[in-house]
């Protein structure tokens, strides 16, 4: 497949800025492989296509404020930093982004908060706009971490023009959350309200987890048109020996898996054994996964919309077959379902 397959022509203003009041109550189209038909549904309706001792696969990553603003020494300039991924908690090092990066040199200080109690040295160029970062805080780790998340901002897309507001703590984020790691939000898993997951636990739905850190790799633009020579960032991930119990019980008994998100397919598509179970596996993932793959493990897939050319888009184009997932996506613009991380909600069966 080629980059430009992928392309298509989004009116922004479909993009969305704020997620639907209720969890449970977005858009959810659902698509059916076998009969290629499409139906308009509320995300709420999800139950109706599961039974019992079915399993869903869930992305337990949890999002953490990622975005700082500092000001650099002497100048006083305003600089976006970013931070990617901790590199070494003794010394306090850290992978970043900082914007604008052409004022950014190594040796450069910055300071954070009107105390400026929290200061980082920018130690080696990564990237155009990738720094590492060693944080200077008198305090224990602890203690540097709760200031971390005191001075961050929740890491909204850029795509959203508006300011960040204290709602978005909680709603970029799953209910279920809970190991902390993720600069973007596992999106597909931000419809389940915990009354829609307590009645598929009633149905006698069996819940499994992984753990996938989404880093911003996930949405970095592909800029090559032969797919194959795109390369994935790495992402951490892990699949404990319970998820791969329970996953594999449900594959003995030919019930439905559904992976809630790309992450959760990438996360279980990196982990097949020879036999086409799932294996554990605590490590890095770099899989790309578009047209054609045969797919080992979930048989159902929860999706969000995805933006043109993303690899996103292309992941859910190899599970649900290029042509119909374009014929989704033409149905889903004049239909006005609302794209991106705060938008509607696609079940592909």
């Amino acid at each position: 497949m080629k980059l430009s397959s992928f392309q298509f022509e989004l009116p922004q203003e479909l993009l969305a800025e704020y997620p639907t009041l209720n969890r449970d109550e977005s858009r959810l189209m659902v698509l059916n492989r076998k009969t290629q038909t499409i139906e308009h549904k509320m995300f709420k309706d999800l139950i109706d296509y599961f039974e019992e001792d079915d399993v869903l696969i869930l992305n337990d990553t949890k999002v953490f404020p990622a975005r700082l603003y500092g000001n650099k020494e002497k100048t006083g300039a305003r600089i976006e930093v970013f931070l990617l991924r901790e590199l070494n908690s003794e010394t306090r090092l850290w992978d970043v982004l900082v914007d604008p990066a052409r004022k950014i040199r190594i040796g450069n200080k910055l300071y954070f908060g009107d105390d400026e109690s929290l200061v980082a040295e920018v130690i080696d160029n990564t990237t155009s706009r990738g720094r590492t970062l060693r944080f200077l805080f008198d305090g224990t780790y602890e203690e540097f971490r709760k200031k971390l998340t005191e001075l961050g901002e929740t890491p909204l897309p850029k795509y959203i023009s508006r300011e960040v507001e204290p709602e978005d703590a909680e709603r970029y984020q799953t209910i279920y959350a809970k190991n902390e790691g993720a600069v973007a939000a596992p999106t597909a898993g931000l419809h389940f309200s915990k009354h829609l997951l307590k009645r598929l636990e009633i149905k006698g739905v069996n819940f499994a987890e992984v753990t996938l850190h989404v880093g911003l790799g996930t949405f970095s633009p592909v800029e090559v048109e032969d797919l194959s020579k795109h390369k994935m960032d790495s992402e951490e991930i892990v699949v404990s020996e319970d998820c791969a119990r329970i996953v594999n019980q449900g594959i003995k008994d030919k019930r439905r898996i559904c992976a809630v998100g790309t992450t959760v397919m990438r996360s279980v598509e990196s982990c097949v054994s020879s036999n086409h179970t799932l294996n554990a596996y605590s490590g890095w993932t770099n899989k790309f996964i578009f047209p054609p793959h045969e797919f080992s493990i979930a048989n159902m897939m929860i999706t969000n919309f995805h933006t043109p050319k993303s690899t996103l888009l292309m992941m859910a184009s190899a599970f649900a077959g290029h042509d119909f997932i374009k014929k989704a996506y033409a149905e889903a613009i004049k239909e006005k379902y609302r794209f991106y991380s705060y938008g509607d909600a696609m079940l592909i069966l």
